[in-house]
């Protein structure tokens, strides 16, 4: 297992405050505490910045009707937020797992995640903390989690300033006879 932590960019604090909406081709949805709606065919979730799709979608409410969980598959299941810095993070997988309460996402089956100007991360699961930043992987078998960190830009340097000229000799007239 390995632990991968990139400087906090946290996702957008605002989102959680918003309202989930959905689209799909077919929904079994309750809103009633401790249920279960399905959604089937070209799933489409979005709060916020946040916005997941796959084939199916779980929408698990909590006792108190509160969205607490989402588990997406598809081909593949996709996720991507904005952070407070308007960076962008996406993630694919064969399965999503998202803890809409505590948000952590769990991607697994051939998982990515890249964060705009800051790395990218592969394994057989992958684990995206959106508070922290802070993503766990871990590889099945022979395989490996793999990634990149992108170095943080650096400001451009200043043009050099051309060389000043030699001051001039005075030309002016001087008194005389």
């Amino acid at each position: 297992m390995g632990l991968l932590a990139l400087q906090p960019a946290l996702a957008k604090q605002s989102d959680r405050d918003q309202p989930m909406n959905f689209q799909a081709k077919t929904t079994d949805a309750y809103n009633a505490p401790n249920t279960i709606s399905t959604l089937t065919g070209n799933v489409v979730l979005t709060q916020g910045t946040l916005k997941v799709t796959g084939s199916v979608a779980k929408v698990h409410l909590d006792a108190d009707t509160q969205i607490a969980r989402v588990v997406v598959t598809g081909n593949p299941a996709h996720i991507q937020q904005m952070d407070d810095n308007n960076n962008l993070m996406q993630g694919d997988a064969a399965t999503l797992d998202y803890d809409n309460i505590n948000g952590i996402a769990v991607l697994t089956g051939n998982a990515s995640v890249q964060q705009q100007g800051r790395g990218e991360f592969h394994g057989d699961k992958l684990t995206y903390n959106t508070t922290t930043s802070l993503i766990t992987g871990e590889a099945g078998g022979e395989g490996v989690v793999h990634g990149m960190f992108l170095p943080k830009a650096r400001p451009a340097a200043a043009p050099a300033r051309p060389a000043a000229a030699p001051a001039k000799a005075s030309t002016a007239p001087t008194g005389g006879n």
